[in-house]
């Protein structure tokens, strides 16, 4: 259901996955925290991702379980930070899907404290 293109950072083929309204939800306390409305927002936000870890930032899949409606997948982000933090934390995507788009992606951290205090400055 188009998650390779994430794993392989395949921007211009991650956006063809999306709805044109789709919105992309971010938990927590952090400056990339909040919903990525739109095709051009969630655009902003992937590249914010790479520019604050210096293009560090790469996910790798575990698992995933989908049907028609559904994607779930569970996968391994890791990332540095220029001031030498490190990510490497599991999290997991929940995405509805309609006609073949992704339209809703929920985003959760498995470790909430460890993300935010990432991403924060």
């Amino acid at each position: 259901m188009g998650f390779d293109r994430f794993v392989q950072g395949d921007l211009r083929a991650l956006l063809d996955l999306f709805a044109d309204d789709a919105v992309w939800y971010v938990p927590g306390s952090m400056p990339l925290s909040g919903a990525h409305r739109g095709r051009d927002e969630i655009v902003e936000f992937l590249r914010r991702t790479a520019e604050l870890t210096g293009g560090t930032y790469h996910v790798a899949l575990l698992w995933t379980v989908a049907d028609e409606e559904h994607l779930v997948a569970v996968y391994r982000a890791r990332g540095e930070r220029p001031d030498g933090r490190r990510l490497d934390i599991e999290q997991a995507l929940v995405v509805d899907v309609e006609s073949g788009r992704w339209r809703i992606v929920r985003a959760q951290p498995l470790d909430q404290p460890a993300f935010d205090a990432f991403w924060n400055d």
